[in-house]
């Protein structure tokens, strides 16, 4: 990590502060997961989540991408005896090797899926909204609405518990001042307001009651990040997907995408100078996965191919409804914190631990008194 992360310090031995957040907060996690010293703790998760899902048709909802870390995480699923509805997201961005990677896996591991899309008109619309905006984090209408759409199965078939691909291992590293939250209602509506044009119909904007207290406390729903529980070295789990479930790569980090590969490998660094590589390879580093030297040699390679970032660039504006030449003008224009528009992360300082709170407290009782 460089000073492209404003917020960045280093002590008097050079060592950045990220590397200090994870030594305080991670490694010990990280450690004993990948020691296998976390078996116990697992075992009885494991038993938790059957015995929330007796006599239902899953115990848990797994959403997939085709991505390395929801590919592996359904297959650990499936491996520790759990029965997993699979969940795709799909807004339309889907590479041809991720929609593959879906069909492969579901395949090999006999699970059931169910694809949710949101009207196209108003996805894009929100989408380009983002980049009007000249915010750092055009993902939020994504990974806003994602979300919902796992809540909505999981309340569906009364499952209580909701597996993530989030880890510590791959994903430790990530400075703040490179996106925003993506669970800020306020926040994203000020921003579609502003610069949108279709309303929002079908798009399931969804605040931290509806998150914390509704699904959380008063459905007792959990979200459970699985692979923290246990050895999870990415290189292990390519070669295990690979040969078990015809997974192909598709590149970069978050590549099964191709707004995800455009945002992330031309958006970002020409226009804010973030290279998320930066951050990815930081977290390998720290979890022993890669060495500093390994990570310099490849960030001297560029962030993805060239040719393939022009395809990208005209496919995108073209889906978008608008030029190549204007969306060069967006890219263009003076870059902005997305705290410079309505937001509710003051509001989310003072009163976001008590609904947190409240929620959890809530989703203890209901499973206490109504399992």
């Amino acid at each position: 990590m460089d000073t492209t992360d404003p917020d960045i310090t280093f002590d008097e031995h050079g060592v950045s502060s990220h590397v200090h957040h994870f030594e305080k907060y991670y490694a010990k996690t990280l450690k004993a997961a990948t020691n296998n010293e976390r078996a116990s703790e697992l075992e009885k998760l494991v038993l938790e989540i059957k015995k929330s899902g007796k006599n239902k048709p899953y115990d848990c909802v797994v959403g997939v991408s085709g991505g390395i870390d929801s590919t592996y995480l359904i297959y650990q699923a499936v491996q520790l005896g759990l029965r997993p509805l699979a969940v795709h997201f799909d807004n339309g961005w889907n590479s041809e090797i991720a929609a593959e990677n879906i069909k492969n896996t579901m395949k090999h591991l006999g699970v059931d899926l169910v694809t949710e899309e949101i009207d196209q008109a108003e996805l894009l619309d929100i989408q380009l909204a983002f980049l009007k905006a000249s915010v750092p984090n055009c993902e939020i209408p994504t990974d806003h609405a994602f979300p919902a759409v796992a809540y909505k199965q999981a309340v569906k078939y009364g499952i209580k518990y909701i597996l993530s691909g989030t880890n510590i291992a791959t994903e430790s590293v990530l400075p703040k001042a490179w996106g925003y939250d993506n669970g800020d209602p306020k926040h994203l509506k000020a921003i579609h307001k502003r610069f949108g044009k279709v309303p929002l119909k079908e798009y399931p904007v969804m605040g931290w009651f509806r998150r914390k207290i509704w699904y959380g406390g008063i459905h007792g729903i959990a979200t459970i990040p699985l692979l923290d529980y246990m050895r999870y070295v990415k290189n292990e789990a390519k070669a295990k997907i690979s040969s078990e479930l015809e997974w192909k790569d598709y590149g970069g980090k978050h590549h099964e995408s191709v707004f995800t590969r455009y945002f992330q490998g031309y958006y970002l660094p020409t226009k804010f100078n973030f290279d998320k590589r930066l951050a990815h390879f930081s977290s390998l580093i720290l979890s022993g996965q890669m060495t500093r030297e390994e990570a310099l040699k490849e960030l001297e390679n560029p962030t993805y191919d060239k040719s393939l970032q022009k395809q990208d660039h005209y496919y995108i504006a073209r889906k978008l409804g608008i030029t190549p030449e204007e969306l060069n003008a967006i890219i263009d224009l003076p870059p902005q914190s997305h705290l410079s528009y309505p937001n509710h992360s003051k509001s989310r300082l003072l009163w976001g631990r008590h609904v947190d709170n409240v929620g959890a407290v809530l989703g203890i009782l209901r499973r206490k008194l109504w399992f």
